[in-house]
């Protein structure tokens, strides 16, 4: 410790020592619930044991148990895993432990609620605190443990957690200069979904000010659609589908029984996966309809938005581009029912792409980019501002241009770390990310990222090649295309 400058903080459970890294103080995997093992497996979380004395909180706490990224994915999305029981922990990142009421910025970490953690390097939160917003970061259960559907278990499990995470926040952030009243919440791609949920239940009303939706659509299955993965999972391991016969599996066997069921697809093209729950319980409605006008959710400010080639992530490096001829992209489209006349727009407006990447940016628009749109037209006259924002640099990296998760690194401001390189290469652009994460600073801030909130003329912050710029109504003739297809839902 003698070569540590300590920082230290006092939380409920009992006081944390960390470090001040370049300026700013970090506490690293905090309990802000029991380990989730044992008795406690497959229930709701439960306030951590407190401790006396000081505990350390220098190093990332244990993930919760997942399988890497099946390649070549694993080679542009790391994915650490840190061994340990106590897999619901958080991290803290602030300007001073003795400053008082700073912006507060949570995030939820995406990976289809299988795969990712705080201890990601690309998340680290040293710009936010730099620039005067106290990050935190959070694990949660993933996969079966986290989102198994069991008729003797809570259903969204690993949502509860997120909930249990965002009340430490509450009770606790004071002590680390943050103000509980001053809490935006923000998430990517699995973590958007959750944000779209935690918008949805009432437990979470007061918990944050703000909230971040990046490449994810609010969204939840009922319970009968929701239980396959579960089911399948359970004839693979030769037991019944309830939490108590899940528990007694040794965890290997069952990380393994799970990637087998999940494997083979992506979050466009459709696979045995894991999804939020409509339960009647913590979730009574569907996501979707929850941050419209009338709702709780109405008056918390949204800032909301997707990438221009989200697809090229799954679609390229499994070569899945190249080996969609004209038929398969036929029989896609009427497997998902797109408007005939919605298929023409879009290849008129791209005359030379491939019939892969044709689909690529109607699944795009499809699942992401016309939900988060629906979302902001149906707040246009809600009490709180939102904001909408398009990603589109293109990564020179097996060309997977302006793909998902591409746009992490820029918000988080940590282009120069070796795994944000993974997917962006060395000469990604100093200034884009500037400017994306000041606009994320300033929207947890003051509510207000740096352009005008959505209204009739649906301005929308593009973030690509040379200045930011504002664009209205872009591609609006492909969003147009999709009303047909609302009316047969």
């Amino acid at each position: 410790m003698s070569d540590i400058v300590e920082a230290r903080a006092r939380t409920v459970q009992g006081t944390v020592r960390g470090a001040v890294e370049r300026g700013v103080a970090v506490f690293r995997g905090i309990p802000y619930a029991a380990a989730p093992v044992g008795a406690r497996r497959f229930r709701a979380p439960e306030p951590p044991e407190p401790w006396e004395g000081v505990r350390d909180a220098l190093t990332f706490g244990p993930t919760a148990p997942k399988r890497p990224y099946a390649p070549p994915l694993d080679r542009l999305l790391p994915d650490p895993a840190v061994e340990g029981e106590e897999w619901l922990n958080l991290n803290v990142w602030t300007p001073s432990t003795g400053a008082a009421g700073l912006p507060v910025l949570v995030w939820i970490h995406g990976g289809s609620l299988l795969h990712g953690s705080s201890a990601v390097p690309v998340y680290d939160g040293s710009a936010f605190a730099r620039d005067g917003v106290v990050l935190v970061s959070v694990n949660y259960r993933l996969g079966v443990e986290g989102f198994g559907l069991f008729p003797d278990a809570p259903a969204n499990r690993g949502l509860l957690d997120q909930l249990a995470a965002l009340e430490w926040v509450r009770d606790n952030i004071a002590g680390f200069g943050g103000d509980p009243d001053r809490v935006t919440v923000a998430g990517e791609s699995a973590g958007a979904v959750s944000i779209g949920a935690l918008l949805a239940t009432e437990r979470a009303a007061g918990l944050f000010r703000r909230a971040v939706l990046q490449s994810g659509a609010p969204a939840a299955l009922t319970p009968d659609a929701a239980r396959g993965t579960t089911d399948l999972i359970a004839r693979r391991l030769g037991v019944p589908a309830t939490a108590a016969a899940f528990a007694t599996v040794d965890p290997e066997a069952l990380l393994t029984a799970q990637t087998e069921v999940t494997s083979g697809g992506n979050p466009l093209t459709g696979r045995n996966s894991f999804q939020l729950v409509v339960d009647g319980e913590l979730l009574d409605r569907d996501p979707a309809e929850a941050p419209r006008p009338g709702s709780a959710a109405a008056g918390v400010d949204l800032l909301l938005g997707t990438n221009t080639e989200e697809y090229r992530l799954w679609f390229v490096p499994s070569g899945l581009t190249e080996r969609i001829g004209r038929l398969k992209l036929r029989l896609a489209l009427l497997k998902f029912r797109v408007p005939n006349t919605t298929a023409r727009t879009y290849r008129a407006n791209r005359p030379d792409a491939t019939p892969g990447e044709l689909l690529g940016a109607l699944a795009t628009d499809l699942l992401l980019r016309v939900p988060l749109n629906r979302l902001a037209d149906a707040r246009a006259d809600a009490p709180a501002s939102t904001y909408v924002y398009e990603f589109g640099w293109p990564t020179p990296v097996q060309r997977l241009g302006a793909c998902h998760a591409l746009e992490l690194g820029f918000v988080f401001d940590t282009l120069a770390h070796p795994d944000t390189r993974a997917l962006t290469g060395p000469d990604a652009p100093q200034e884009l990310a500037d400017a994306m994460h000041r606009a994320w600073v300033d929207f947890a801030t003051a509510g207000d990222p740096g352009w005008p909130s959505w209204d009739a003329s649906r301005p929308v912050r593009f973030f690509g090649p040379g200045a930011p710029a504002l664009v209205l109504a872009p591609r609006d003739d492909e969003l147009r295309g999709w009303e047909p297809y609302r009316k047969r839902d």
